[in-house]
């Protein structure tokens, strides 16, 4: 396996990680680190709220336009040994950018396997089943439309 494979299937574990500790509450995230050790570790950016600009495209893909601004939290930690893990949350949930900076980090370092088993796991199984539980009631009110041909005359 090369360096460049190795480097491109870190990236996707933190890719898809990130998307499930994204979707999950602060508190979820914390009750599933609760039990894990953490490392000592450096906060390089104190949680800190902020806005970016949310652009949008009229028709999907024409011309881009500046829909608004909307309010987003970061924050980044190094651990001891020297990952850095970086944390960004739509909102102003401090603590919840802070958890994902500090599992960013974790994934990063060789304890990825006890964060992806004890926390991503069972998040992406919640997620999951929100996911399901969310189709299964848009499906329940679903209607199907269908045109009947008239003939005239």
């Amino acid at each position: 396996m090369t360096m460049k494979m190795i480097a491109d299937d870190l990236v996707a574990m933190r890719r898809d990680s990130m998307v499930v500790l994204a979707d999950s509450s602060c508190d979820a995230i914390g009750q599933c680190m609760a039990d894990i050790a953490l490392p000592e570790l450096h906060e390089l950016r104190a949680p800190e709220n902020g806005l970016v600009m949310a652009r949008g495209r009229i028709g999907g893909d024409g011309a881009p336009f500046n829909l608004g601004e909307a309010t987003v939290t970061r924050a980044a930690v190094q651990l001891q040994s020297g990952e850095v893990g970086f944390g960004y949350v739509l909102g102003r949930d401090k603590a919840k950018a802070r958890l994902i900076a500090i599992c960013d980090a974790l994934i990063q370092s060789p304890r990825r396997d006890v964060v992806l088993e004890r926390v991503v796991a069972p998040l992406r199984h919640a997620m999951l089943q929100r996911r399901q539980q969310t189709a299964a009631r848009s499906a329940a009110t679903r209607v199907d439309f269908f045109t009947l041909v008239r003939g005239e005359g």
